[in-house]
């Protein structure tokens, strides 16, 4: 599970810098670019293994929780005081409404390039705007960024520390680097969606 969300973390940034083009008044780039990663051969070997990976992970951490709910099916009498952080309480919480927003973005974007529901695959560009001019595809979009926000800084915190990158030197380095990914992409993507919504 941690290879398979330091794999997808990867991804994120690629995915919002294409996003940017959004903001252009033009959109031939980012249609271009868009037909460019739904054709190039290469680029459909990572998204077989991009899809793979979201599987994984999504599996993984549901088998994790499970296993976890099951060890302990009742709960203690008393509540102790732990280290167990808020995020990691809520990270089964924070996935699933992640996966829910992937759901809805496949059925708008991927779903429509297989030709599995209607719109045009040749202009990504006019299907984004005409979802980011809707308010409540917009609230549900900022709910799910600052939930992906949260998932994400437990999420590269654990990762690290399950593959063996928990020291007194690189712990505080990682859950710097957490913070700062954990605000940068959600407060990215939350930009196109706010500026087209707004201001085009």
């Amino acid at each position: 599970m941690a290879l398979a969300g330091l794999f997808l973390i990867l991804f994120l940034p690629v995915h919002l810098v294409i996003n940017f083009m959004l903001l252009k008044s033009d959109p031939l780039p980012f249609n271009k670019a868009a037909q460019f990663m739904a054709s190039f051969p290469l680029i459909r070997i990572i998204e077989i293994v991009l899809i793979s990976a979201i599987l994984i992970h999504i599996f993984y951490g549901i088998y994790i929780q499970l296993v976890n709910w099951r060890a302990r099916p009742v709960k203690y009498a008393v509540q102790i005081r732990t280290k167990t952080s808020f995020f990691s309480k809520f990270m089964i919480w924070t996935g699933a409404t992640v996966f829910i927003f992937l759901v809805i973005h496949f059925f708008n974007f991927y779903f429509m390039r297989l030709g599995l529901v209607q719109g045009n695959p040749e202009d990504f560009y006019s299907v984004a705007h005409s979802l980011f001019k809707i308010p409540a595809y917009n609230y549900i979009y900022l709910l799910c960024f600052i939930l992906l926000g949260l998932h994400l800084y437990h999420a590269i915190i654990s990762a690290f520390q399950t593959i063996g990158l928990n020291h007194r030197l690189w712990t505080p380095v990682v859950k710097a680097f957490a913070w700062i990914y954990a605000i940068i992409i959600p407060a990215g993507f939350a930009v196109i969606s706010i500026t087209i919504w707004q201001f085009r």
